[in-house]
């Protein structure tokens, strides 16, 4: 038999290293459907929606380097779009076919019809429409190697009466290419750089996801400067561990420490981070920036020195020409501090709450303890991605994983299923919001049909908690943020996986033990506080009187009862006011 486009689009996907194409088949899609059967050689991963394939290839191409999600006519295509979106802010190298109507019905405004070039322009670096079978295999392959060096998505729209054709050989190239070139500053630039790092005393390193590769050079240079080390969410994992020098994260969800050191630097040295908040980053200082992009260079903040190159190619040509500092006397207050900041931390972990008002902090910290030292975590956007961000140690072997660019709900359930396809001997962890959980729940049934043996753990407050804290703190009493949740343990087993609910601080710790040894998927349902606030690394006096703002007018609202166990939930956090 001959072979058809799909079967060259299938033979291509698996020699460019993908593994499987998350999907929901439809019409348009058949073909290549059944060229995947065909194959034997790559996996068809029936999700529920779309939305949660785009995801779960995200994940998978984070962890791996390259996966392929897929969508039928309109609207099927059209719900990968918010997955994508999240790829792409976080440059993951996802392959999307979006699939469409048949190419004589282009224009006619024909029954599930869309414009794929303006549907994905905005989270793609490659997007295209195949019209003829000759087109596809340099689309195909133009696509992947988009893909792959831009770091993002690429978008290959495939009408599918396309699909079934004959087959077209080409002359030019079908593989993929993966060159690793050597980037780092010029002689004279890496010169001046150990010249203006060797004048400053009071020196803040601060990584992002770029330097995840550069653990040990990273390490070696902050103890020749005698520097502190801090880092974004998404380096954590790859940054904290085995690092004498690091005083945590900065930003939203981080600490006092990494903020005041930062704050009372005369130089940051910035290694591979976009890090998205300027008001995080002082002015008053040196700032040094090195990226592979320079595009990006001085965009979030007022850099002195730009440089071009990565990481860990540019550190390993810098340590040689930096002299060892003898003046650790910064260095040694901010590990101080750190070390305060820790303690304080710690006394949130002690008070583990009340009957249904179970404290997250403890519950993110029984996980960590319990966790394997190899964990894959995923964290949804919210309350449950502070948590995280905050109690979920490195190893030098976990991974965490989040919608940390692009900021969705109803992230960690669906990257779970692609951490678990990809790695299925590694225990994977979702941390989910119960409103994020409730978005994407139908995708429960992807992780028991493929028998993933995910962890579930819900941090059900009940609310939207994070809305909830953004409206207290602008001013504004929390209003349609509350959560009328379903029985997220009987969902779980009427899905098919093992479920538990957990009302009191005293059976967490068994619960998560039962669910991490359990041989499946399992959901353990925890009722957390809440009223239980993620404080900021520094609170401006105009956020607590937006609190009490917002307080004062629930109690003229008649809602003492939530002010008082708000209150109660944060005495706290007093301490980090003070």
């Amino acid at each position: 038999m001959a072979k058809t486009v799909a079967d060259q689009l299938v033979e291509m996907l698996i020699n460019a290293g993908i593994k499987r194409i998350y999907a929901v088949t439809g019409d348009s899609l058949n073909e290549v459907n059944d060229a995947v059967r065909r194959s034997g050689k790559i996996q068809w991963v029936h999700v529920r929606h779309e939305e949660a394939g785009a995801y779960a290839a995200a994940a998978e191409a984070e962890l791996t380097g390259i996966a392929c999600c897929a969508g039928s006519s309109g609207p099927g295509h059209v719900h990968l779009i918010n997955g994508l979106y999240d790829a792409h802010r976080s440059g993951a190298p996802v392959i999307a076919i979006a699939s469409t109507i048949a190419t004589t019905e282009f224009g006619t405004e024909y029954f599930q019809e869309t414009n794929t070039l303006k549907l994905f322009a905005d989270c793609s670096h490659y997007n295209q429409i195949a019209t003829t079978p000759k087109q596809l295999p340099r689309m195909l392959q133009g696509a992947i190697q988009a893909a792959l060096h831009k770091k993002g998505v690429a978008v290959l729209g495939l009408p599918g009466d396309i699909t079934g054709m004959d087959a077209e050989e080409i002359t030019t190239a079908t593989q993929n290419f993966n060159p690793v070139p050597v980037i780092k500053p010029s002689d004279a630039d890496l010169s001046n750089l150990a010249s203006v790092l060797g004048q400053h005393k009071k020196i803040t390193i601060f990584c992002g996801i770029g330097a995840a590769d550069a653990h040990d050079e990273v390490v070696a240079l902050s103890q020749k400067l005698h520097a502190t080390v801090a880092y974004s969410f998404r380096a954590k994992m790859d940054i904290q561990h085995h690092n004498p020098n690091e005083v945590g994260m900065t930003g939203l969800l981080g600490l006092p420490s990494a903020y005041q050191s930062m704050h009372h630097s005369d130089l940051i040295l910035l290694l591979g981070t976009d890090f998205p908040y300027a008001n995080f980053i002082p002015s008053d200082c040196t700032i040094v920036q090195v990226e592979t992009k320079p595009e990006r260079i001085g965009r979030r903040a007022n850099v002195d020195i730009g440089l071009c190159g990565s990481v860990k190619d540019t550190l390993q040509a810098l340590l040689p020409l930096v002299n060892q500092s003898t003046d650790d006397k910064f260095l040694k207050e901010q590990q101080e501090f750190y070390g305060e900041v820790k303690k304080k931390m710690h006394t949130y972990v002690e008070d583990t709450g009340e009957t249904d008002k179970i404290h997250p902090e403890y519950v993110s910290h029984c996980i960590d303890e319990l966790a394997n030292d190899d964990a894959i975590f995923t964290v949804d956007t919210g309350m449950s991605c502070v948590w995280g961000a905050r109690y979920i140690n490195a190893t030098g072997k976990r991974k965490m994983l989040g919608s940390f660019n692009h900021g969705s709900m109803a992230n960690a359930m669906p990257q779970a299923i692609g951490a678990a396809l990809a790695f299925p001997g590694r225990q994977v962890v979702a941390l989910c919001g119960d409103g994020g959980l409730s978005m994407l729940l139908g995708d429960l049934a992807t992780i028991t049909q493929y028998k993933l043996p995910v962890k579930i753990i819900v941090f059900n407050n009940r609310s939207l908690g994070m809305v909830k804290l953004e409206m207290e703190v602008a001013g504004l009493p929390d209003w349609q943020t509350d959560m009328h949740n379903p029985d997220f343990m009987l969902v779980a087993q009427a899905m098919g996986m093992k479920g538990f609910t957990v009302n009191e601080p005293a059976g967490v710790k068994a619960a998560i033990q039962a669910s991490f040894a359990h041989d499946g998927p399992a959901l353990i349902n925890v009722m957390t506080d809440p009223n239980a606030l993620a404080m900021p690394p520094k609170i401006e006096f105009k956020q607590v009187k937006g609190m009490a703002l917002s307080m004062s007018k629930l109690v003229l609202n008649g809602q003492m009862d939530e002010v008082l166990d708000t209150i109660k939930a944060n005495y706290k956090h007093i301490k980090d006011i003070l």
